[in-house]
């Protein structure tokens, strides 16, 4: 259950959580017409706080609106003021946030017409998205039966409510089939990313990631491409097959929500050891001090505050 703060923030005002309602005819509610980011702060080792690359958030917000052919009704600097304002109100030292801009209520048919578009930023505090066990001993994963969209099917560069649904429904089959999560093939057969996270293997030290061109670009992708390249590891972008997988020395999911999981079994297959290996141990601790404040070359990547 989500552990409710005390207000979120609604087109520009903040109200009270349990009044932060939409009416039922809402055109996003019908047809998934709406988009979102989700984004993490944290409580850093000094009394401070930090939100992790919130303006590269919201200026993807943004433009997934574009991509969807709306505009966002705020600009990406305001939606950074206003969710400073949303964890200050809410007293948060560290949180999951979740902007959301979608089109309300209006015209109710597949075209939009003009329709109001409508914002939310909703922050609450939040553990591990994969289970507290995750992030150290890794966690099971099946192939799924779906395949990711193909690029001229759904506007996979945005990050849209209703492409959603294709994740829901592999993370309910891997569920249902005593996993605890998906990876989804492209509609060519090679490894895209799981239901919300981007996929990483290691072979030998090397670092081999899907292309941007089959996958959602996630902040927390480049963040560890980055930080891989600054620590000694060469990354590959290239396409994967199930079987490279396999026979991986290390396989791990980045997401905001999921951090860096740990993959320690797909398909009945162990994957190295059993268990987080070297080197993704090594990033996960060097990613989670940033994350902490605890580096000061990556400082540009946190937006601090005071709760």
């Amino acid at each position: 259950m989500v552990q409710e703060s005390e207000t979120i923030w609604m087109d520009g005002k903040l109200v009270p959580w349990g009044e932060a309602n939409v009416h039922v005819l809402t055109h996003a509610l019908h047809y998934g017409t709406g988009v979102f980011e989700g984004i993490r702060a944290y409580e850093c080792n000094d009394g401070t706080s930090e939100v992790f690359r919130l303006r590269e958030h919201m200026v993807r917000l943004v433009d997934s609106a574009k991509i969807l052919g709306f505009a966002a009704p705020y600009t990406a600097d305001e939606m950074v003021e206003a969710t400073v304002e949303t964890l200050k109100a809410n007293k948060l030292k560290g949180a999951y946030i979740r902007p959301l801009v979608f089109v309300g209520a209006g015209v109710m048919g597949v075209h939009p017409g003009d329709n109001p578009i409508k914002t939310c930023i909703t922050a609450w505090h939040w553990g591990a998205y994969l289970g507290e066990d995750a992030l150290e001993k890794g966690i099971r994963v099946k192939v799924s039966t779906y395949n990711r969209h193909h690029v001229n099917v759904m506007m996979t560069k945005s990050k849209a409510c209703g492409n959603y649904v294709n994740s829901v429904l592999a993370k309910m089959e891997a569920i249902r089939d005593g996993y605890a999560e998906a990876i989804l093939l492209d509609t060519s057969g090679h490894v895209s990313e799981g239901s919300g996270e981007n996929l990483f293997m290691v072979k030998q030290d090397v670092l081999y990631t899907p292309p941007l061109s089959g996958v959602l670009g996630g902040l927390t992708r480049d963040s560890i491409i980055s930080l891989a390249n600054d620590t000694g590891y060469e990354v590959r972008e290239t396409t994967i097959g199930r079987d490279m997988l396999y026979t991986a020395d290390e396989v791990f999911f980045t997401g905001t929500a999921a951090e860096l999981t740990p993959i320690r079994e797909i398909d009945a297959r162990v994957i190295g050891e059993g268990k987080a290996g070297p080197v993704t141990k090594l990033l996960q601790t060097e990613f989670f001090k940033i994350l902490k404040g605890d580096n000061p070359d990556y400082e540009h990547w946190l937006h601090r505050y005071e709760a």
